[in-house]
């Protein structure tokens, strides 16, 4: 037979007592592993085509959409000061286009369709992963400026060893080749020893 031994009650603190406070130990801090982005990067000519790519796809859309705006508002009799009103509208509305195409497509897969096209990614540096939206648009930000200074941000990707644009060193970015094998590779983190 077996006998049943009945729970034990917790601990009731004793009153006027001090609380104790139980030692707990704590494990060292485990270093992460350390993410390398190693080559093959994408040149210049590859960066080229993917941009010309998109570009193709944001234009066909913008002037899909145009038609169909500017079919709709002949068909009303509207003057012209209204006319101009929505024509800056419409400029402002393909800026918004423009910016959320490759906002949204580097920060989610880190390719656009141009880049797909081309079997390029952008990725995060330190990381080695598609960029967040924030970076993601300061990358499109960094863009404009690479192309406002006569394009010589482009021109970087000839003289960097990682083939960086301005917009690259600027949100932390590199465009790594996928058509190769994986540019990423994780290094274990090295080991702690104890004295």
């Amino acid at each position: 037979m077996s006998a049943t031994v009945p729970p034990v009650p917790p601990a009731q603190p004793v009153p006027g007592a001090a609380p104790v406070a139980l030692a707990t130990t704590r494990a060292p801090p485990v270093a992460e592993p350390v993410v390398v982005v190693t080559g093959p990067y994408a040149g210049l000519a590859t960066r080229t085509l993917a941009f010309a790519a998109d570009a193709i796809v944001i234009n066909v859309v913008g002037w899909f959409v145009a038609a169909i705006v500017t079919l709709c508002l002949s068909l009303l009799s509207l003057p012209s000061s209204v006319k101009d009103v929505l024509l800056v509208i419409g400029a402002g509305i393909a800026l918004v286009w423009t910016a959320s195409y490759f906002c949204f497509f580097w920060s989610t897969t880190g390719q656009t369709p141009g880049n797909r096209l081309m079997r390029i990614r952008v990725v995060e540096v330190a990381t080695g992963q598609p960029i967040k939206p924030r970076r993601a648009f300061g990358r499109m930000l960094g863009l404009v400026l690479s192309a406002l200074l006569l394009c010589t941000g482009f021109l970087l990707i000839l003289f960097d060893g990682r083939r960086r644009a301005l917009h690259d060193r600027l949100s932390g970015t590199i465009v790594a080749d996928v058509a190769a094998e994986p540019p990423i590779r994780t290094v274990a983190p090295p080991r702690r020893t104890r004295r």
